[in-house]
C-alpha cells in the first residue's frame, strides 16, 4: 500500500498540491483525473519519492519513503513519467533490462522477465530495433515494459495511454487492471474518463491542487460535478456497457 497524508507541494510561491491524502491499497487500480494543470502529474512525482512534500508524509508499506534507499525503493515501486528520453541508441531489449535495476535474479531468469514484459506490452517483435527509431506510441509501450519488468508491487503510471492507439491502450489498461487483480497496488494518471470508468476501482478527481471526489467511477463520475471540473459541459450515460463519459456539444 501507498499512502499520502495530507501533501501539499509548493514551486517558489506557486502551490501545486494542497492538503492531498490518497490511498493505494494492494489489489486495487485507482485512476487519477482532472483538467491540465490539476496537479496530477505532481501528487505522482510525489508519491514515487522524485519530489519531497513541502508538508505532509508518504508512506510505502507502512514505511517513510524517504527512509527507503534507491535499490529498495526500485523494487517496492515502478514509476512511468510522462516523458521518457533515451538519448544514446540502446534497443529495446536493453532499455526493458534497465528496469532490472536492484533484481536479484539471474540471467535466466532475467531474461525470461524482459522477454515477458515485451510481450505483454505487444513490443517483443521491436527487441532489436533502436528506441530512438521509434514512433511515439512504440516507445510508450517500451517503457512501460520496463516498468513492468521491475516486478515491483506498486506501479504509478503517468497518462500510460496518450500516444497510443485504441487497441494498445486497451492493452495498457488491461495490463494495468491484471496487475491490481495479482494484488498489486496501481494508480494511473488518465485523461480518458472512459478508460477509468471502465478499469478503475476508484478514481480520484483533482482541480487546482486538490482532490474534490475520490471514490467508486459510478459514484464519482456525474455530470454536474465533471461539467464544473472541466469547465464545460459534460454528459455521462449509463447503460449496460458500463458508464459512458462525453462533451456536450450544440447540434
Amino acid at each position: 500500500m501507498i499512502d499520502a497524508d495530507s501533501v501539499s507541494l509548493s514551486v517558489g510561491s506557486t502551490p501545486l498540491l494542497s492538503e492531498v491524502s490518497m490511498r493505494v491499497a494492494a489489489g486495487e487500480l485507482v485512476a487519477v483525473v482532472g483538467p491540465n494543470g490539476a496537479g496530477k502529474s505532481s501528487l505522482l512525482s510525489v508519491l514515487a519519492g522524485d519530489v519531497a512534500p513541502s508538508s505532509g508524509s508518504v508512506t510505502l508499506d507502512g514505511l517513510p519513503l524517504r527512509s527507503l534507499r534507491p535499490a529498495r525503493l526500485a523494487r517496492m515501486r515502478a514509476v512511468l513519467p510522462q516523458r521518457v528520453t533515451v538519448a544514446f541508441p540502446f534497443t529495446v531489449a536493453e532499455v526493458v533490462a534497465m528496469g532490472l535495476y536492484g533484481s536479484r535474479l539471474t540471467a535466466p531468469e532475467e531474461e525470461e522477465v524482459v522477454s515477458g514484459a515485451m510481450a505483454a506490452t505487444d513490443v517483443a517483435h521491436l527487441a532489436g530495433r533502436a528506441y530512438p527509431t521509434l514512433s511515439g506510441g512504440e516507445q510508450a509501450r517500451v517503457s512501460l515494459a520496463r516498468v513492468l519488468a521491475q516486478r515491483a508491487p506498486v506501479l504509478l503510471l503517468d497518462e500510460p495511454t496518450a500516444a497510443l492507439d485504441i487497441r494498445h491502450q486497451e492493452q495498457v489498461m488491461g495490463v494495468a487492471r491484471d496487475r491490481s487483480l495479482a494484488e498489486d497496488a496501481v494508480a494511473v494518471v488518465l485523461h480518458d474518463l472512459n478508460l477509468a470508468a471502465a478499469y478503475a476501482d476508484r478514481v480520484v478527481v483533482m482541480r487546482s491542487g486538490v482532490v474534490v471526489a475520490d471514490g467508486a467511477p459510478a459514484e464519482v463520475l456525474a455530470s454536474d460535478m465533471l461539467s464544473e471540473v472541466y469547465g464545460c459541459a459534460v454528459d455521462v450515460h449509463h447503460g449496460d456497457g458500463g458508464l459512458m463519459v462525453a462533451p456536450r456539444r450544440a447540434r
